[in-house]
Formats: C-alpha cells, structure tokens, sequence
C-alpha cells in the first residue's frame, strides 16, 4: 500500500512538472510571435529593468503591503482588454476609465509608486518604456522580493488609448470567483484559458483583504443567518473580532495569508487545507465537492518548486495575452493619462 502510495504520488509530480513544461513551451512560442522580448530595452534603455527594480525595493521598505498591490494592479490591468495600462488611465470630463469600476474602486492601488518609477524612467529614457511593461516587471519583481520566483518578463508592450469601465466590471474575478473560472477576452490569441490558470490564485500569499471581500462568510455565507460552515471555527472568531457584523467600517484589512502575510510561499494552500482559506475564492479550491483543483491544492502544500515554476509560467501566459505592439496604442510620458 505505502509502495503504491508513493507511485502515485511520483507520477502526480511527473504530470505536474510534464504539465508546467509545456505550458512554459507555449508561453516561450507566444512570446516570439507576438513580438515581445525580455531584451527589448537592451540597448534603447539598459537601465530600465534596474530603475524598476530599485523603486520597487524603496516601495517595499516603505510598505510591505505595496508588493502585493502592485501584483494585483498588473492582474487588473491585464483582465480586461490585455496588458496594456488602461488601468492607470485616470477619469476625465470626456473620458470614463477603470478605477472606478466596482473591482477596482477603493480596491487597487499602487499608482503613486507607478507614477515614481515612470519618471524615473522618463528622465533616463524619455519616450521609451511603456507604462504596460512598467506594470509587468513591477509585479515581477515585487513577487521576487517577497521570496518567490524569478522569471524573465516578454517585454514590449504599448500601452492603451483606451479603456473600458464595462469590461472592468464584468471581467475581474469578483472574491467568490476563483482566477481558475477566468478566460481571456474575445481578443486574446491563442487558448482560450490559462491552462492551470488556478495557479495564479496563489498570488494571495501575499498582501490584505478588505471585510466587505469575505464578511458575508462570517455571518450569512448563503442567506440563512449563518457562517461559512468550511472556515476554521478560531479562524471565525479572529475575523469577527476585526469584522464584527454591525461595523461601520467594512474597508478594514485582514491578511490574505495570517501566518506569513508578506512572503510568496506555499502557506496559502496549507491555510486553504487547515479550512483558513479568507476568501470564497480560496476556499472552494478545495473543499468543493468534486473539485479538480483539490488534488493541486494539497500538492502544493509541500511542493514549493512546483507551484514557484507554474506561477512563473502562467505569469508570462498572461502576460502575453492581446499584447499593443508595432504601431498600435503609444508609449505614455505619464501614465495616468494619454500623450
């Protein structure tokens, strides 16, 4: 039994790695049609990776909390029409962008670090990176320094003269919907899903959630007056404590994460299998009945490796969706408006 045992939990390995390899595969072919490089600004501006690296880490002294919410920004950026920086874009008299959707309003942030960095880059290399490539390294760089994986970002993105408030709305997983449900946009090239797309559900090892994400857990998880019956029953008692039902103020935080709140690493998932997954979304990765997503779930509790290389492989599929390059969209001076 244990000898059968351990088979099947070696072949599991072998089809996770098997699987990891091609969609790394997939992402390298996306990566040369679309035109993207990660040594695109080699020689039109070599100190653009070290000039983001440098404002994340000033960032992240200042507020552990910035790593995580810059991850989110590139996450909300590219779930609405691609990668391409329409989520900075700021409200005007003649033009409605996607901060004040319902996922975003009160929710993102991120935007004076964003803003720091870009003009930064304006004065070594004015013109020459875009606002959307700035997004997809900060996130990179800010899931590096809070322990997790490296990967090379696929670089030359432009960013958006457009934006859409609808799309906002409708595209970014809302808390009860996992990443897992999420498919690109009917502009996206290639598959129409992120493959093990769940993966990127992990980005919630890091960084906070605010009450009114997962309150309904506490207290009327299905409308009967009564909580989640899968949360940890401490676990209850702690969020209620900061969440209590009658608290005026729902935009209190809670850590995604409460044993290692701003370090990428696997405790996500134990906390999912312990029953102190925060969000809905979290949660029913495993205790669904008949859920596909468990057996990764557990998988990942004691393979680190394993969910390091699938976040990094997913993060350059999804960051290779309906990418602006060529002569399409601009290169922002500022990016929270249009040249």
């Amino acid at each position: 039994m244990a000898r059968a045992s351990g088979l099947r939990l070696q072949f599991r390995s072998v089809l996770i790695a098997g699987m990891a390899l091609m969609i790394w595969i997939q992402a390298l072919h996306a990566q040369s049609s679309n035109g993207l490089s990660p040594h695109y600004y080699h020689k039109s501006c070599p100190e653009a990776l070290s000039i983001i690296k440098s404002g994340i880490e000033d960032a992240v002294k200042k507020e552990a909390r910035i790593a995580a919410s810059l991850l989110r920004l590139h996450f909300h950026d590219c779930f609405v029409k691609g990668c391409d920086a329409s989520v900075l874009l700021d409200d005007t008299a003649n033009f409605t962008g996607e901060k004040t959707a319902a996922p975003n309003k009160n929710s993102v942030r991120g935007f004076g670090v964003v803003d720091k960095i870009k003009s930064e880059l304006e004065k070594k290399c004015p013109g020459v990176v875009s606002c959307a490539d700035l997004l997809a390294v900060a996130a990179r760089d800010s899931v590096v320094i809070s322990g997790g994986p490296v990967w090379d970002v696929p670089l030359g993105r432009r960013d958006s003269r457009s934006a859409s408030k609808n799309r906002a709305t409708t595209n970014i997983p809302a808390p009860p919907q996992p990443i897992r449900h999420w498919k690109p946009n009917s502009n996206s090239k290639g598959s129409n899903s992120l493959g093990p797309g769940l993966v990127l559900s992990g980005g919630h090892s890091i960084g906070l959630s605010r009450c009114t994400s997962f309150k309904a857990r506490l207290y009327n998880q299905t409308g009967n007056g009564k909580p989640d019956p899968t949360l940890d029953t401490t676990y209850l008692k702690q969020l209620r404590i900061v969440c209590p039902q009658n608290g005026t103020d729902d935009n209190q935080t809670v850590p995604l994460d409460p044993v290692t709140p701003f370090k990428f690493d696997v405790n996500y998932y134990k906390n999912i299998v312990a029953s102190k997954g925060l969000l809905n979304s979290d949660e029913i990765l495993y205790s669904t009945n008949g859920s596909k997503t468990a057996a990764y779930v557990k998988f990942y509790t004691t393979h680190t490796q394993a969910f390091f290389q699938q976040f990094a492989v997913s993060m350059i599929k999804m960051s290779n969706l309906s990418p602006l390059t060529g002569t399409r969209g601009e290169i922002r001076k500022n990016c929270r408006k249009m040249n």
